[in-house]
């Protein structure tokens, strides 16, 4: 009968019980007592009987086998680390170690008396031969045989990034040379600006109707209302002098006025030997200009010319700032400083500055975070930057650079107006100038803040960020 059916008919024996002289609760605890030792003697009558059984049968098989049993039971142990992983059986931790242990002695039994054995000594190499084979599991892990794979595959990737980087070192100039990439990066603008100007004044005499398609092509080529009406009234003196025969003569008699308007902001920027201490350079903008990788391209140039650079990650706001700034200082083989996201813009620039001082750097890069040039505070915090700079580094920042993004237009007026108010702007980098028909931009805000221009860029590579040249541009140009 099995035990839960007798467990269950001890209950229903209890509670059919006829009542007897002694309260309930004596005659339910004599019940539990009699169930719990009913439960014992099963315990005991059930699990160890197996346990004991398998180890009598373990000591049997042992004290039974004879030499001429040595060979069969090395070739089953042999077969056995074969046959073992297979079944999954549900056993306890224990029980396998126990289980396992006996089975490596057997085949060490027959390497005691193989020196003894003389007329078998031609059988032994056999259990010599199955003494290796349960090695196999300790020969399975060794399966990281695809380890020099990945060896392999992560050698290539690191020579690619070597050859990228050397590279990017060396085409400082693109190959098919600036003037032609800036004519291809300001072919937008030349399609809005130049070609439509060209119409106009094909040959054509100069007259009412040739002014007024004139204002309106400079107009939206976004060379800003002022510079526009300058040019303007500056074209109207000279068409009632009778300066302008035709068409053709006005088209390079404008494109002489914009080029003088350009040459005065022509200021490629350099880095004096004889300054004392780093050279510092502080990099604002708004979000979106591509400031981050123009200072990777700036650090690269200068590199090239055999200066030290160190980079201030200050730009702690937006998201994956510092990695980027940490991928070009890789590139360039520039130092840089930084801090965990969210700190202190100002605290980093301190800790920048102090950095290049005690190594002797050449240059300092800081990186500020972009911030819209309407938000009070913000700017607050750029000042703060720079007041830090000065203090700990005599006549720094010497270069404030705002970064432009041609893209935006007659904004970018406003946005040179604002930071230049705030902090002294020293310098301007026009960038983004092939992705827009705007280029005019450049011309408008030389002309209203007369703020010198130190590189432009027109495409993503290295040598795409250029020293400004105004005749360079306005040979492109038109």
């Amino acid at each position: 009968m099995d035990w839960q059916t007798m467990m269950a008919g001890l209950e229903s024996w209890l509670w059919s019980a006829p009542y007897l002289d002694v309260p309930n609760y004596a005659w339910i605890a004599s019940g539990l007592g009699l169930l719990v030792a009913v439960l014992y003697l099963i315990l005991v009558f059930t699990a160890p009987p197996e346990e004991m059984e398998e180890e009598a049968a373990a000591a049997s098989e042992t004290k039974a086998r004879g030499p001429a049993e040595d060979e069969e039971t090395a070739g089953e142990a042999a077969a056995k680390p074969e046959k073992a992983p297979p079944p999954p059986e549900p056993r306890l931790e224990e029980e396998e170690k126990e289980r396992t242990v006996p089975e490596p002695p057997p085949p060490e039994e027959p390497m005691v008396p193989e020196p003894s054995a003389k007329a078998e000594a031609t059988e032994r190499p056999a259990p010599e031969t199955c003494t290796p084979e349960p090695e196999p599991e300790e020969a399975v892990p060794p399966e990281p045989v695809p380890v020099p794979a990945p060896t392999a595959e992560a050698a290539p990737l690191e020579e690619e990034e070597e050859v990228e980087e050397e590279e990017e070192e060396i085409e400082l100039v693109p190959p098919e040379g600036w003037i032609s990439r800036l004519r291809s990066g300001l072919s937008k603008t030349q399609e809005k600006f130049t070609k439509r100007l060209s119409s106009i004044l094909s040959g054509a005499k100069v007259d009412e109707d040739t002014m007024e398609e004139l204002e309106e092509v400079l107009m939206t080529s976004d060379l800003g209302v002022k510079t526009c009406m300058k040019l303007l009234e500056k074209m109207e003196e000279e068409v009632e002098r009778g300066a302008m025969e035709n068409g053709d003569r006005l088209r390079e008699w404008l494109r002489d006025e914009i080029e003088g308007i350009l040459k005065k902001v022509e200021a490629p920027l350099t880095v004096p030997d004889d300054i004392e201490g780093p050279f510092v350079i502080m990099v604002t903008g708004v979000n979106g200009t591509g400031k981050t990788t123009t200072i990777g391209k700036l650090a690269m140039r200068f590199k090239k010319e055999g200066k030290s650079v160190l980079i201030g990650a200050a730009d702690t706001f937006r998201a994956a700032a510092i990695e980027q700034l940490e991928i070009w200082a890789k590139r360039s083989g520039a130092h840089i400083i930084k801090h965990q996201e969210g700190a202190d813009p100002a605290a980093v620039a301190y800790d920048a500055v102090h950095a290049a001082q005690a190594r002797g750097t050449d240059v300092v890069i800081i990186d500020t975070a972009g911030r819209l040039h309407t938000k009070v505070n913000l700017m607050e915090e750029l000042k703060k930057v720079k007041r830090i700079t000065a203090r700990e580094a005599p006549g720094a920042p010497h270069e404030t650079i705002l970064v432009l993004d041609a893209t935006t237009g007659q904004n970018a007026l406003q946005q040179a107006k604002s930071f230049n108010e705030a902090l002294e702007i020293n310098g301007l980098i026009m960038t983004k100038l092939d992705g827009t028909a705007k280029g005019g931009i450049i011309v408008a805000v030389s002309d209203e803040f007369n703020i010198p221009i130190r590189f432009i860029g027109v495409g993503e590579k290295i040598y795409d960020l250029q020293p400004f040249k105004a005749d360079e541009f306005v040979s492109a140009l038109f």
